[in-house]
């Protein structure tokens, strides 16, 4: 049994920052690495030590493994903590700190490599007896036997990368003759993004609904599961807000889908905290999606709802320490909401909108958390993802918890870019959320940028017509107010 005393975080932002806080807790030291434009960033001066590991490119720095190697060598870090993205799903990473007796903080590279192959992962859990959706179960080989698959279990149709995610090298197929060209374009961007150009084919469900369950297992054997999530309001088939526990799931629902988790994870004897994915059509029924072998970027609701610090358990897994707790110990406490702040336009197909962070001012409160890798002062850049935080509140229920992340978003003031403040008050406001009616075409169905717009009653309109008239008779420079208070540049900076 291996004691941990020095962690290395071989990522950025505010994923590195997270983990830097339980390690503190836990009385470990911290390592950060940056890049160039990461030099002041807030996890490499709240860290213990920091190395520096190239340009701004992550090809150039955070992906670069011997250079991540050399840093825990050089600073004499007993593990890595990956984080998610980079290098957290490399198998080729995770067997050279083991070459290296190293401590990887994650799962076996057995298991990421087998869950990492959508293919290969389908077929493994095909054969442990849980569902996936129709279609094949395995790579495609020739066009005219997926052509005939896709006959088979009738139009629409997902075509999906084989090596990835994260919406790349995935088309929707709604008529028989957008086959193939879709099939050609889903083929070249899996090549792009992963160097691999497989790709399979499934049947694309009604109504889906994207649910998901944390998972922890420990070296002696346990594998629990820490309850679900709901991931369905998505764009380009990336999440912007996620809630725990799903809305959706009945207790028996809950109970045969945490059972499958569970097995799934077994299948590759699963080591650490993971994410098994699922669809759960109008019916009901529910399909393997996939296994993230990993922590969560959205963890933060699953640790509110459950009283878990899933960092600091991936640790104790990680120094060979059995779980604290048992599967019956663990209990659903109330409802969590998290938003993903994006430095994104959501009036113009949520393009990133980079630029100089000149404020940010976090909401405050009780059952409100937030976590950020950025602070006023610093740049947006198009170099990494342009989150600028994850707001993430609780509640004694879903009511509680949708009122207090509206209250938490109206409070939020950010200057300098525009962000997804607007589309997350929406989506909250949006009839489908309140009733938990919605499902992973929330986007398409129901956003435009139009509805983002704040109402305004007739008396408002009234009063800014006289003002307006008052201004045109009068050199005096009135104050224009809406319902009562000022309109201020706070109101306008916050939304941009």
């Amino acid at each position: 049994m291996a004691e941990i005393k020095k962690v290395l975080i071989a990522n950025r932002g505010e994923i590195a920052l997270r983990v830097i806080h339980t390690c503190k807790e836990m009385g470990i030291k911290t390592v950060a690495v940056y890049s160039r434009p990461d030099a002041h960033a807030p996890h490499v001066l709240h860290a213990d030590e920091s190395v520096f590991i190239g340009e701004a490119a992550s090809s150039e720095s955070y992906l670069v493994i011997d250079k991540i190697i050399d840093a825990v060598k050089q600073t004499g870090a007993d593990a890595v903590h990956p984080g998610y993205g980079f290098l957290s799903e490399n198998a080729a990473f995770a067997e050279r700190c083991k070459k290296e007796k190293i401590i990887f903080i994650g799962p076996e590279p057995k298991a990421i490599t087998l869950m990492g192959d959508k293919t290969e992962a389908r077929e493994l859990v095909t054969q442990a007896g849980i569902p996936t959706p129709p279609g094949l179960k395995s790579e495609l080989k020739d066009i005219e036997e997926a052509r005939s698959v896709a006959d088979d279990i009738g139009y629409p149709i997902l075509v999906k990368a084989a090596a990835g995610g994260g919406g790349k090298g995935m088309r929707i197929v709604h008529k028989k003759e957008e086959f193939e060209a879709s099939i050609k374009a889903a083929k070249s961007e899996a090549k792009n993004a992963f160097g691999d150009d497989r790709i399979y084919i499934e049947k694309y469900l009604e109504e889906p609904r994207h649910v998901e369950f944390q998972i922890i297992a420990d070296t002696h054997g346990n594998v629990f599961h820490v309850f679900d999530r709901e991931c369905s309001v998505q764009r380009r088939h990336q999440k912007v807000i996620e809630e725990a526990p799903c809305a959706l799931l009945t207790p028996e629902l809950r109970k045969n889908m945490s059972e499958a988790a569970i097995k799934a994870a077994k299948t590759v004897d699963y080591i650490g905290a993971g994410t098994i994915e699922f669809l759960v059509d109008k019916h009901l029924n529910f399909y393997f999606l996939e296994m993230n072998t990993r922590l969560q970027v959205e963890h933060p609701v699953t640790e509110m709802i459950s009283g878990v610090d899933l960092v600091a358990m991936q640790i104790l897994v990680a120094e060979g320490k059995e779980l604290p707790f048992k599967q019956e110990d663990l209990k659903i406490h109330g409802h969590a909401i998290e938003c993903r702040i994006y430095a994104e336009d959501p009036a113009d197909n949520f393009l990133p909108s980079t630029g100089l962070l000149e404020k940010h001012r976090v909401p405050t409160g009780a059952g409100i958390r937030v976590d950020s890798g950025v602070e006023e002062g610093q740049q947006i850049t198009i170099n990494y993802d342009p989150m600028i935080s994850k707001l993430s509140v609780h509640g004694p229920d879903r009511e509680t918890a949708r009122k207090r992340m509206l209250r938490a978003l109206g409070e939020y003031e950010i200057a300098g870019c525009k962000t997804t403040i607007p589309f997350c008050e929406f989506t909250l406001n949006h009839s489908a959320f309140i009733d938990a009616k919605y499902d992973t075409h929330f986007v398409p169905d129901h956003f435009t940028p139009e509805k983002m717009q704040p109402e305004q009653d007739d008396t408002d309109v009234a009063l800014a017509a006289a003002l307006l008239k008052g201004m045109a008779e009068s050199d005096s420079e009135p104050t224009l107010t809406l319902n009562g208070s000022a309109e201020s540049m706070w109101w306008k900076n916050r939304r941009e």
